[in-house]
């Protein structure tokens, strides 16, 4: 069987992804991209399945590829939001500090947004309910800059731009096999397909470190993929005027998760969560699908263990949260009081990829990697969906010379 054949291969049609192959079409009109996603339709994975809040930039290490990113990626998000007509809402935010031992990291992250030229605004505690009336606390930083969309209409519209720029985006192709020479990248796509491109990019999320792995195993040796799932509650309609934008804790120290938040989406609906347990099943229909593939490689895996003592009280009380929903709305209590338990349903899950690397350490940042003709994607957690088109560019300006040196 002739395989089929593309200047740039993407795996992947989220919105790392989508934002890469119109980059590429944008610079060079005409390029042959061809993106594969293995689901029936573009941004279903973590895409699709998050909070929707476009964040300005205030968490993020002065200097990293998030903060740099997501200052530029925030921008162009917005402009692509505005031409294509996807619906945007600006609600702010509140870092709440609800006792005096959490003052000393809302300092911190004071000084870091002014650092990354994040605008906020110190408030007092009354201050606080003019902006939320149903929240408390001892102190909060103002982001009035952070908005929210919905992320499945993003990948919607960047989908319709890559197929109006003669990209090709094939539905239900997941890549099984990935072989690289000196001049070209074999792919095997489920159902005995295959494509042969130029180079390859890799934006694969949950899959990320088994694709690299097929290249290189040593990736493996180091970093893997450990998979958390998160849900959210739900407030009823008729209580969402509790919540009039997004509310978040201070964050814990050495961990990427922002904890618990509150946040009214673009559709008037108040997400509550997510947390971040363990997942059973890196791909999974129900929240508590089980893989035994995935169960064994994350036992295998050196640095899972070591991250489980590093944050073990964090886990259990994560793992607690998600079972008793008691526990939960204590959590959600100490920023919103008057939110009960009749005002609270189950509502959406999703999971998410995490690198670890095998000392048990979160990988914190965005993390690209080249091998030969292969760019791949190995960490691209929160704010990635934010950053997406400022990530695609970097993919992008990467992705070029190999092609041209191809043409040679």
């Amino acid at each position: 069987m002739t395989a089929e054949q593309a200047d740039v291969a993407i795996i992947g049609g989220g919105l790392v992804g989508l934002a890469t192959a119109y980059r590429l079409l944008e610079a060079e009109p005409g390029l042959d991209v061809t993106v594969l996603e293995a689901t029936g339709r573009v941004g279903a994975a973590q895409s699709g399945r998050n909070s929707g809040v476009i964040h300005a930039g205030l968490y993020y290490t002065p200097g990293s590829a998030k903060a740099r990113l997501t200052a530029r990626g925030r921008a162009q998000l917005l402009e692509l939001c505005e031409e294509e007509r996807v619906e945007v809402a600006t609600t702010g935010k509140l870092v709440l500090a609800v006792d005096e031992s959490e003052l000393p990291g809302l300092r911190a992250l004071e000084e870091r947004g002014r650092t990354n030229g994040v605008a906020t605004r110190w408030l007092g505690a009354e201050e606080i309910t003019r902006i939320e009336p149903a929240a408390t606390g001892m102190a909060a930083l103002h982001v009035p800059s952070t908005a929210v969309v919905d992320f499945t209409h993003v990948s919607a519209a960047l989908a319709r731009r890559v197929a109006a720029a003669g990209g090709t985006i094939r539905l239900g192709a997941p890549v099984t096999d990935l072989r690289a020479d000196a001049d070209h990248v074999d792919l095997t796509i489920a159902g005995s397909r295959s494509l042969r491109a130029d180079t390859v990019v890799v934006c694969a999320g949950l899959q990320a470190d088994r694709l690299a792995g097929l290249q290189d195993p040593d990736v493996l040796d180091d970093l893997r993929i450990v998979a958390f799932r998160g849900s959210w509650l739900k407030l009823r309609p008729d209580r969402a005027h509790l919540v009039n934008g997004s509310i978040y804790p201070v964050p814990a120290p050495g961990l990427p998760f922002l904890g618990v938040h509150l946040t009214k989406r673009v559709d008037g609906e108040v997400w509550i969560g997510p947390n971040a347990v363990l997942a059973s099943a890196r791909e999974g229909e129900t929240p508590g699908s089980i893989s035994l593939r995935d169960l064994r490689e994350v036992a295998s895996f050196p640095g899972t263990w070591r991250l489980a003592r590093h944050h073990l009280g964090v886990g259990v009380g994560e793992l607690w949260r998600d079972r008793v929903l008691s526990a939960m709305l204590r959590e959600v209590r100490r920023y919103v009081p008057a939110i009960s338990r009749a005002d609270v349903a189950r509502g959406p899950w999703g999971v998410r990829a995490q690198a670890v690397r095998r000392d048990g350490s979160l990988v914190d940042d965005f993390v690209l990697r080249r091998l030969g003709r292969v760019v791949h994607v190995l960490n691209a957690p929160s704010p990635a969906a934010t950053a997406s088109l400022a990530i695609g560019e970097e993919l992008r300006d990467q992705v070029l010379p190999l092609v041209h040196d191809g043409d040679g």
